[in-house]
């Protein structure tokens, strides 16, 4: 079964809520959630065709895992931040398979 979330994307120019205010800290039934961040070196230089295609791709990767609560792709920073159920060995299957659709992109802080 697929994830169920909306993948935000944060523009530069964007008032959005900080980070910290919208990402969920539980799931719906009140056990704490995992965060993983990963960064897409040049996103942010892309043409918007490309752009939006890269978010598209970045998003069909992570509704392909149940595990995904919420993603939020900040394209100033060329990061994307996802918060996950805590389950054994998703974050780097998420990784991995991001890594195949988008060579570009890097795991942070993940031996």
């Amino acid at each position: 079964m697929a994830g169920d979330f909306s993948l935000c994307c944060s523009l530069p120019l964007e008032a959005a809520q900080p980070l910290h205010e919208r990402v969920p800290t539980q799931d719906e039934r009140g056990r704490p959630l995992s965060d993983f961040m990963m960064l897409f070196p040049g996103l942010r230089e892309l043409a918007k065709p490309d752009l939006i295609e890269k978010a598209n791709v970045i998003q069909s990767v992570l509704r392909e895992f149940k595990d995904v609560v919420f993603a939020d792709l900040n394209i100033q920073l060329n990061l994307l931040w996802v918060s996950v159920r805590p389950t054994p060995g998703v974050i780097l299957d998420i990784a991995t398979c991001m890594k195949f659709h988008v060579p570009e992109a890097r795991l942070v802080g993940h031996k």
